[in-house]
């Protein structure tokens, strides 16, 4: 890191190091980020802009890791949750909002019979799991290989403080190996629960992996003909694929599915939505918390949801995408470098061939950053609908002097 370029960065995480276990930690830690190669500290946030503590503007294509769908501090959204804010927002019941955006949410999404809110994606997929367990009276959950549910032990997501026992009835294959499912679902056939997946397949240092052709149709036969409850877990992905529900974006139907990130454009909003089988166990198993019912978060989610089918965001941040995808594979190979760009278009990454330490991508990534464009080295990227053309052709014209400093040292 710069000393001069990130002085007031440093000084606040010395500050913070005293105070707090690793100065900032989980997704968030400068050891994902690039160590001494990014900012710390955000100061202010406009749009698909930011401004760190020491004054220094990026284009962000990481939203906030997703939540900014429709840009920082939009104007309608953050009048809706002023609105509601300055009626009531955490009180003993819920708001008539709540009623609202369930009702808004069940027309987006066809499958959904019903919805419950929550604030973190971990809410949902951990409680996803329960009312599956509820419903099938078994016990076994099959997951995909270096899948990430969330922060609890039975997701694979960590190690220090886990015991075996956390993920005993937790069953793996590697993502896309439909196979591999059907060999599962028919030796433990009788005692799962559940199986939960993204829509595709999105690892942190790894490109990320589409659905092979006819995964999610076999997944979705053998599931119903075995009884197993199929969980989306559309965390990241939701909304910015397709306002159905990632599902519809990829041709199938799940029992149950987990939003969170772009649901309420950075107000903390989580919810799952499920079939009209599920509504009993919904309604038996107790999961709650102490402001999951809170009004203001969820005016923001009307607006964010509403604004988001008026504006036809989806189709403007995949059509974003493609350009940024384009440009950067275009300048890649102008340097004789081969890049691969993975994932959907609204939510992509990069990977340098040669580069599998993941040494070009550190370099790529920072070396943008030094010029005002924020790309992370090791996590998939999002757009927003706040990113316009000339921000991506200032962010194509900043790749091709990376590229070439890529070329330069490696070669």
């Amino acid at each position: 890191m710069s000393e001069e370029r990130y002085k007031k960065s440093i000084q606040l995480f010395k500050r913070a190091a005293k105070v707090i276990p690793q100065g900032i930690y989980g997704h968030l830690t400068p050891v994902l980020a690039g160590p001494m190669a990014s900012p710390y500290f955000t100061a202010k946030a406009k749009g698909c802009r930011y401004w760190d503590v020491d004054g220094n503007e990026y284009i962000d294509f990481m939203c906030a890791y997703g939540p900014m769908v429709l840009g920082h501090n939009h104007p309608e959204v953050d009048a809706a949750a002023d609105k509601q804010r300055k009626l009531a927002n955490t009180t003993n019941h819920p708001g008539e909002v709540m009623v609202e955006l369930a009702e808004l949410i069940t027309k987006l999404i066809p499958m959904a019979e019903w919805v419950v809110f929550g604030k973190n994606g971990a809410d949902m997929t951990n409680h996803a799991l329960v009312i599956a367990r509820d419903y099938t009276k078994k016990r076994k959950i099959i997951m995909a290989n270096g899948a990430y549910h969330g922060t609890a032990p039975w997701t694979g997501s960590g190690h220090n403080g886990i015991l075996p026992e956390d993920r005993a009835h937790i069953l793996t294959i590697d993502w896309g190996d439909l196979d591999g499912f059907n060999r599962l679902a028919e030796e433990y056939r009788g005692d799962i629960a559940g199986a939960i997946f993204t829509p595709y397949h999105h690892p942190t240092w790894a490109d990320q992996v589409m659905p092979p052709k006819g995964f999610w149709e076999g997944v979705r036969k053998t599931c119903t003909r075995e009884g197993i409850v199929l969980i989306l877990d559309d965390i990241r992905a939701g909304f910015r694929l397709n306002l159905a529900g990632s599902h519809e974006y990829f041709g199938f139907t799940p029992d149950i599915s987990c939003y969170c990130k772009a649901i309420a454009n950075g107000y903390p909003l989580s919810a799952m939505v499920g079939n009209e089988d599920l509504r009993i166990s919904a309604s038996n198993v107790f999961y709650t918390g102490s402001f999951w019912f809170s009004a203001a978060p969820m005016a923001a989610s009307v607006a964010t949801l509403t604004i988001l089918k008026r504006d036809k965001a989806v189709e403007k941040m995949n059509k974003m995408g493609e350009l940024l995808k384009t440009g950067l594979e275009e300048m890649a190979q102008a340097h004789d470098l081969e890049i691969s760009v993975t994932g959907p278009a609204a939510i992509p990454f990069i990977t340098f061939k040669g580069g599998e330490d993941f040494r070009m991508n550190q370099l790529f990534a920072a070396e943008s950053m030094k010029r005002g464009i924020f790309f992370h080295p090791h996590h998939n990227w999002f757009l927003s609908a706040a990113h316009q053309k000339e921000d991506i052709e200032k962010s194509i014209n900043v790749a091709d002097e990376v590229f070439k400093e890529v070329k330069r040292v490696f070669g």
